[in-house]
């Protein structure tokens, strides 16, 4: 019954780590998920613990370097159409306590975009200086 148990065990982590190895960032997803912060991203101000938010579920969801460029590309889309201000899309991962290698820029090369792990850690803007 033991070796049972532990065979089903294995067998649900292995479909876990199939199902999440699959799943990739789209910008349907990156759009709901900056949704709450357009207000902030067009005028200004403060952002709003929902838009904070859906910039941290953006950062967890932009783990590999192909759903960085994938969300770069998004946002880079999503910057024009939503005449984003480049000062507060730059200051929106500080003002929200977090680092971010998906900037929200419209005329951004995310073709540039750098693995933060073989950047020794620094947090690297698809081919555009970090925001001091």
């Amino acid at each position: 019954m033991k070796g049972a148990t532990v065979a089903m065990l294995a067998m649900i982590a292995m479909a876990l780590l199939m199902v999440h190895q699959t799943e990739a960032i789209n910008c349907g997803d990156l759009v709901t998920m900056l949704r709450p912060c357009v207000g902030y991203l067009q005028s200004g101000g403060t952002p709003t613990n929902e838009c904070c938010n859906g910039a941290r579920r953006l950062q967890g969801a932009t783990q590999s370097q192909a759903d960085r460029r994938t969300a770069c590309n998004c946002a880079k889309s999503a910057a024009g159409q939503f005449k984003v201000r480049q000062d507060t899309a730059t200051s929106l991962p500080g003002k929200c306590g977090i680092s971010s290698t998906i900037p929200i820029n419209p005329s951004v090369d995310c073709n540039r975009l750098l693995d933060m792990n073989n950047n020794g850690g620094a947090t690297t803007w698809c081919g555009v200086s970090p925001p001091e």
